[in-house]
C-alpha cells in the first residue's frame, strides 16, 4: 500500500451459497483512514472524525513474515502485527470506538514491504495457511477489539487460483464465525496485481464488502477525466462492487495529485458513483492538519445516501 483455529473447510461452498449478489454501488458516507504504518506517533485521536460519516480505521499492517532472521522470512500464515501498537493499543481501539459510535476499526493484510524488503503472498498449501491465518487473526483481531479486515498484498510468489482459494476461504470463515463483520481488498492498476484480484472478486465477492482501489497509483499526470475513465474501468472489473476512490497525502511527485482526485470525486458523486473515499494515510496527514481528512469526509456527508 502507498507506492503497501482450525476450519471445517466442507462448510464453505454451503456457506458460499447462502450469499446474496452484491448491489451495485451508489453515493455513501463511508470514508476510510489508513493509519500506522509510518512509526510517526499518530493517534486515532488526532484525526478529526465528522459524526455524519461512516468512518473506518485500517490499522496498517499485519503480515505472515518474521523479522526473527535476515531478511524477514514468510510464515505460512502466521501473521505477526506490524502497526505501531504502542501507540495504537487496545485501550485505544476501545476509546476511539466508544467516543464515536460512528467509528469502526480494521486491521490491513499484507502491504508492499517489511523493513524494505518486498512483502511476498508465499504458502506451504492452502489448507495450512487458511488454518493458520484463522488461529492467528482471531487471535489478533478479539485482543485488539478489531472490527474487519483489509487484503493488501501486492506482490504474489503463487497463481491468482491459489491466491482466490487462500483469501477467500479466510474471509469466508471469519464472518462465519463472527470475528470480523466486513472484509475490503485493495488493488491497483498493475496487470499482475489485478489478474490475482478479480480471480478472487470473481470467485468470493459476495463476502468481499469493499474495494479500496489504489486509484492514487495512476501517477502524477492523471487528469480527472482519466481518474474518472480508470473508476469506470474497476466498475466493469469488479461487478457490483463498492469501490472507493482514494489519494494518498504523502509527499510525492509520482501519485495522483489529491485536489484531482478530489476534484474526480466531485464528478464521481454527481453521477451517484461515489460509495466513498479512502487516504493513504493518517500517518502523512498529520502534517498537513489533516485538511484532506476533513474535506473529504464534509464531500461524503453531503451525499445523497443509498446503501
Amino acid at each position: 500500500m502507498g507506492s503497501s483455529k482450525l476450519i471445517a473447510v466442507v462448510l464453505l461452498p454451503a456457506l458460499l451459497a447462502f450469499q446474496a449478489p452484491m448491489a451495485t454501488a451508489v453515493n455513501s458516507n463511508l470514508f476510510r483512514d489508513y493509519i500506522g504504518a509510518i512509526f510517526n506517533g499518530v493517534k486515532f485521536t488526532d484525526v478529526p472524525i465528522n459524526p455524519k460519516v461512516r468512518f473506518d480505521f485500517i490499522l496498517a499492517f499485519i503480515i505472515d513474515y518474521t523479522t526473527e532472521t535476515n531478511p524477514p522470512t514468510p510464515t505460512n500464515g502466521k501473521f505477526n502485527i506490524f502497526w505501531q501498537n504502542t501507540v495504537l493499543t487496545p485501550s485505544a481501539v476501545a476509546s476511539i470506538k466508544q467516543s464515536n459510535p460512528n467509528v469502526r476499526v480494521a486491521v490491513s493484510m499484507g502491504g508492499a514491504t517489511v523493513n524494505d524488503r518486498p512483502v511476498f503472498f508465499n504458502i506451504t498449501s492452502v489448507d495450512s495457511w487458511v488454518n493458520n491465518a484463522v488461529e492467528s487473526l482471531t487471535g489478533i483481531i478479539q485482543d485488539n477489539n478489531l472490527d474487519g479486515i483489509d487484503i493488501d498484498y501486492e506482490q504474489f510468489q503463487v497463481d491468482p487460483d491459489t491466491f482466490t482459494e487462500c483469501v477467500g476461504r479466510l474471509i469466508t470463515v471469519l464472518k462465519a464465525k463472527g470475528v470480523i463483520k466486513f472484509a475490503s481488498i485493495a488493488p491497483f492498476g498493475n496487470a499482475e496485481v489485478q489478474r490475482h484480484y478479480m480471480a478472487l472478486w470473481a470467485k468470493y465477492g459476495a463476502v468481499i464488502d469493499y474495494i479500496n482501489f489504489q486509484f492514487y497509483a495512476y501517477g502524477a499526470s492523471t487528469t480527472e477525466a482519466q481518474y474518472v475513465d480508470f473508476f469506470n474501468q474497476q466498475i466493469v472489473n469488479y461487478p457490483g462492487g463498492n469501490i472507493l476512490a482514494s489519494f494518498t497525502t504523502a509527499a510525492t511527485t509520482t501519485s495522483v495529485p489529491v485536489e484531482t482526485a478530489l476534484s474526480a470525486c466531485r464528478t464521481l458523486q454527481k453521477e451517484g458513483k461515489l460509495y466513498g473515499i479512502f487516504i493513504w494515510a493518517a500517518d502523512h496527514s498529520r502534517s498537513q492538519g489533516f485538511k484532506y481528512e476533513t474535506e473529504s469526509q464534509a464531500l461524503l456527508a453531503n451525499a445523497t445516501i443509498s446503501y
